[in-house]
């Protein structure tokens, strides 16, 4: 039997990115379902899942549902220890956990000045302090993760992991915006945005289109490119 996912806007919904990519990554049989997340009927749309009311929500094969995307690869992990969701060392466990926790409580400025869209690159975005703040967190924990791992480049600890999971869309962010970070940030969002999973994802996001366009900013655009 199939895990149940119930997914926003594939175009500007980043947790429910991370949730589609616990299951699709780790090969675990998934149904998806879309939510009205733009359209106004999210309330209705999620109704039967109640008391959860956000995307990604999931109903595992026995029916039980669990919302929040923490609690959920937690689920996922604990259910499927031979996927190797979470690192099998257990100092890089507790820091791929640490850089999951973090994101899904933190980085405020970045997710609200810098909403995730999938369309295009924006052109000459002036970065608050606030948000260059967070990417300067980022990139510290980045570093401690390599540090605790011993890998200098792919992903954060050797092997793809839920922390990479996490980080994606704060990938697209940083390309979406063209954002400053380092080269070595620069390289690992590319690879994380050009995984299969990822670009299969963005182009089912192109299916859709919006007018108005959710989150539009009065900027010049490009096309969506990872160089």
């Amino acid at each position: 039997m199939a895990y149940e996912l119930y997914i926003g806007d594939r175009m500007f919904s980043s947790w429910s990115l991370r949730g589609w990519l616990m299951l699709e990554k780790f090969s675990l049989p998934h149904t998806v379902h879309m939510v009205g997340l733009y359209s106004g009927t999210m309330a209705d749309d999620m109704a039967h899942l109640a008391p959860a009311r956000l995307v990604p929500a999931l109903r595992t094969p026995e029916g039980t549902v669990i919302g929040e995307s923490l609690a959920i690869a937690e689920t996922l992990a604990e259910r499927h220890p031979e996927a190797g969701l979470w690192p099998s060392d257990p100092a890089q466990r507790a820091t791929a956990r640490w850089l999951a926790a973090e994101m899904a409580a933190g980085f405020g400025a970045l997710r609200g000045g810098c909403p995730m869209q999938l369309a295009h690159v924006y052109e000459g975005f002036e970065v608050p302090p606030a948000v260059q703040a967070d990417l300067d967190r980022i990139e510290t924990l980045f570093a401690h993760a390599r540090k605790i791992s011993g890998h200098s480049s792919g992903y954060l600890f050797g092997a793809y992991s839920l922390a990479d999971v996490f980080y994606t869309p704060v990938a697209a962010r940083i390309t979406g915006y063209g954002l400053p970070v380092s080269a070595e940030t620069r390289v690992y969002c590319k690879l994380l945005l050009s995984d299969p999973a990822v670009l299969q994802w963005q182009k089912q996001a192109h299916e859709v289109s919006y007018d108005p366009e959710p989150y539009a900013m009065d900027l010049s655009r490009r096309p969506w490119t990872l160089d």
